[in-house]
């Protein structure tokens, strides 16, 4: 995410000009396109029209009430499902990151320095049961997600007027966010200026929602809608259906497509179970979240080399160390785990999918570091001697870890393999596994102070400002919480606060900035990272393999599935 920060008198033209080259800007950043255009999916087909596609995913999505999810799985079918002022660009590669006019009839009109965003929405545009889409709609929508709370509400009570106030129960409503009816506009002041504020209004959590929609949790009956698709038929943590919106056309907003098939979404934990289902036409689509098992890769590359592409991301996968408590608030230790853990190890477990890295900013995104990694080679042996000596110099050896992980392969291996480094390394650590659809509430509930265990990112957008979400002392929260190591680190906000603002178009002119950052955070050792994943995408023989879209922020664009 980007901000803008801008000064003279010249600001107001500066920030136009870099607002109206936004779209371009967005998703410059090349390694997120797919490992071929052929693999990628193209939006033009003329392919057949109905029929269901089965599609399983190994992790169910966190919520399916859209201003409480904030996992990859849920955003899947959220931003066909929940469309907001502004969406993506329904296109594979760097074309995906490019966002497009959604619920909102063109492009912001920004003025006071870029604090001020005024809006017109479209008009006619109905939600999925029918009712009328108002402006009101949306602050009631954000208000909801500040509420729920959603895992990302930090962008919203950070840099929307009176959105704090309001999360904090000092005010009735945000101030900052106005709303007319009868002129269909919306008017949203700002804090400061924010660069990346159309990809915050671009989330499936800012997806309009009719305003009265109920404050609970909504996950076994989602709300209405505006999108091509609709969720029903919720069984929790074993399936749900994704279907076409009757009433949606290819004009109902320019670039969202109304899709050709159904969706029905199966939960399956057990990767081989899986990868056999669609291998053997069982089941339509692999998910892309997920690795296939490195026994089966054989099989998938003799019988379905047509239908099998593997698919760059732009991604972190790390073990988080909450440097709030023992032992991890100890620098030392984290250095000595740092290194002591094979990352090409990990990237055996991963069946080869895996690049090692030392680094939280993934290659391929700005200010990605390119210097020395400070505790060892990634693609090298790791160096446990010097790690046991830090160990005993920080008083941490004999500590009790817990490693928290979830139940699916590979991540249960990841788990398993970083508890026997642990106790290898002088730590009496065991694995704590608990259920995929509960890990990532149970980890980010602030109550159970988790030591280390497994996380992973995928981009929301293409900035690097959108992984230091995860490193940013304000979003902390107690539930929901996103920064797992509890990093609070006063360098860390001091750039942030400076890197933050810069638009979009502006982005390489602080990538080497971005890197320095990114280059101390590892030095602190807050994190183990320790692979930047590719991953698979996988038919069954009934879908036009071709023509579907593999999208930088959502992978697999159901939108674009069609039959043979």
């Amino acid at each position: 995410m980007v901000h803008w920060r801008l000064r003279g008198p010249a600001a107001p033209l500066a920030l136009l000009a870099a607002l109206a080259m936004l779209v371009a800007a967005c998703g410059s950043s090349g390694s997120s396109s797919s490992s071929s255009s052929s693999s990628s999916g193209s939006s033009d087909s003329s392919g057949k029209t109905g029929g269901t596609a089965t599609v399983l995913m190994g992790t169910a999505p966190d919520y399916l009430d859209p201003q409480r999810a904030y996992t990859t799985q849920a955003a899947e079918a959220h931003w066909i499902s929940y469309i907001g002022l502004y969406t993506y660009a329904h296109k594979a590669g760097t074309d995906g990151g490019k966002v497009i006019p959604g619920i909102a009839q063109d492009f912001p009109k920004v003025s006071n320095g870029g604090k001020q965003y005024d809006i017109t929405l479209r008009k006619g545009l109905k939600y999925s049961n029918g009712s009328p889409v108002k402006a009101s709609d949306f602050p009631f929508t954000i208000e909801r997600a500040i509420k729920a709370p959603w895992g990302g509400k930090s962008f919203f009570t950070t840099y929307i007027k009176g959105a704090s106030g309001f999360d904090s129960g000092k005010a009735e409503s945000i101030s900052g966010i106005k709303a007319d009816d009868a002129a269909n506009t919306v008017t949203i002041t700002l804090t400061q200026p924010y660069g990346a504020f159309l990809n915050v209004l671009a989330f499936p959590a800012a997806g309009f929602v009719p305003k009265g929609t109920s404050q609970s949790n909504l996950s076994n009956n989602p709300p209405p809608g505006v999108g091509p698709y609709m969720l029903k038929n919720v069984v929790p943590n074993r399936s749900f259906s994704v279907v076409r919106n009757p009433a949606w056309t290819d004009s109902s907003i320019p670039g969202v497509p109304r899709g050709k098939m159904d969706i029905n979404v199966k939960i399956a934990t057990n990767t081989q179970t899986e990868a056999e289902q669609v291998l053997n036409n069982q089941a339509d689509v692999f998910d892309w979240g997920d690795q296939l098992p490195p026994s089966l890769t054989p099989q998938v590359n003799a019988k379905a080399k047509d239908r099998y592409a593997k698919q760059n991301t732009i991604s972190t996968f790390y073990f988080f160390l909450n440097t709030q408590a023992k032992p991890f608030n100890n620098q030392l230790a984290r250095e000595a785990v740092n290194y002591a853990v094979d990352r090409r190890a990990l990237a055996r477990l991963n069946g080869g999918n895996f690049k090692p890295t030392c680094w939280f900013l993934p290659e391929g995104l700005v200010g990605h570091p390119t210097g020395q990694c400070p505790y060892g080679d990634p693609n090298a042996a790791p160096n446990m001697a010097k790690a046991k000596q830090l160990l005993q110099q920080s008083g941490m050896a004999g500590e009790s870890v817990t490693v928290w992980g979830e139940t699916r392969s590979p991540r249960k291996e990841f788990v398993n393999y970083f508890t026997d480094v642990l106790n290898n390394l002088g730590f009496k650590a065991k694995s704590k596994i608990i259920a995929d659809a509960q890990y990532f509430p149970t980890i980010g509930n602030l109550k159970l102070q988790p030591q280390t265990g497994f996380a992973d990112w995928n981009q929301d957008f293409p900035n690097p400002s959108d992984f230091y979400l995860l490193m940013d002392k304000n979003t902390i929260q107690p539930t929901n919480n996103q920064n797992f190591s509890q990093v609070s680190d006063p360098h860390v906000q001091s750039e942030l606060a400076a890197l933050n603002p810069v638009p979009a178009d502006k982005l390489d002119s602080v990538g080497d900035r971005w890197a320095k950052l990114d280059t101390y955070l590892a030095q602190k050792a807050y994190i183990v990272s320790y692979g930047q994943q590719q991953v698979p995408k996988f038919f069954s023989t009934k879908l036009n393999f071709g023509a579907a879209i593999f999208h930088p922020l959502y992978g697999n664009d159901w939108s674009s599935f069609e039959s043979k």
